[in-house]
């Protein structure tokens, strides 16, 4: 196998650019000649290339990942192949990238394009230009909390929440605009949402009617209202029209208020 190593250093912190990376959907975006890269589970991805002229396809395996440190992938079947990328943080929340690729070239076309080191150049421009990808972003648009050893995972493997709400390993989301072939996830899942939650009776339902305000209160409102009204009342169920004036009860209360505020005065 022939070995391809390239460094380049990130203006993003560590976790940034290692989060960035986990998203192996979209390789495409920065790679050149890779055409898709499917997520199969946490530790399987199908790829589809073009490699010297020709589309190639194989399924590899994540048999190493430390967050924060490390990658490393092989191919199961079909092209041969492996690689490694680590992450190191430097001074000033920088990262430095630094990628392994090891391949097999198969026939004359691929041994001499490899002889030329035109993988070599590939593996460059495409450290280039995920540092733009990365840089001009400013954050990753997804994340993977897990680790994988010997092809297993193990420990957390929950998702990571970014700027965008909570994001797969591999879904194509973008923190800001979404691009063409892009999509948002709602910062604020349905679950948590009153406008969304068909479990929420009332107006705030699926199935909710608005009420114009200016029509005054809804018949519901109105029935509660009588019911306050009557429990005001000394709680007796009769409604008494206001228009009416005081109750006696009020209008003695206030004669009694009269007199003491008078009485006050007087010793004043």
């Amino acid at each position: 196998m022939s070995t391809i190593e390239e460094t380049i250093e990130v203006a993003v912190p560590v976790r940034t650019a290692y989060d960035q990376w986990t998203q192996f959907e979209e390789f495409p975006r920065f790679m050149e000649g890779v055409e898709e890269v499917r997520q199969l589970d946490d530790t399987h991805l199908h790829w589809r290339a073009n490699v010297a002229g020709d589309t190639k396809e194989w399924d590899a395996e994540i048999t190493e990942q430390v967050p924060e440190r490390l990658i490393a992938w092989r191919a199961t079947g079909g092209y041969r192949n492996a690689g490694v990328v680590h992450f190191e943080p430097v001074a000033g929340d920088r990262t430095k990238i630094h990628l392994q690729l090891d391949h097999e070239p198969e026939g004359a076309v691929e041994k001499v394009g490899d002889w030329l080191g035109l993988a070599g150049r590939r593996a460059k421009n495409d450290l280039e230009r995920f540092r733009e990808m990365i840089e001009t972003r400013g954050a990753p648009t997804g994340g993977w909390e897990g680790e994988v050893h010997g092809g297993s995972t193990t420990g957390t493997t929950g998702m990571t929440e970014g700027t965008t709400g909570t994001t797969e390993r591999s879904a194509p989301l973008v923190a800001g605009h979404p691009g063409e072939g892009e999509q948002i996830t709602d910062p604020m899942p349905a679950q948590g949402r009153l406008d969304t939650d068909p479990d929420l009776p009332g107006r705030y339902g699926h199935d909710a009617e608005v009420h114009d305000v200016t029509e005054g209160p809804t018949p519901e409102t109105r029935g509660a209202l009588r019911a306050t009204e009557g429990e005001d009342l000394g709680r007796s169920g009769l409604h008494r029209d206001v228009t009416d004036g005081p109750t006696p009860e009020t209008r003695e209360a206030l004669e009694d208020d009269e007199i003491r505020r008078r009485e006050r005065d007087d010793r004043i």
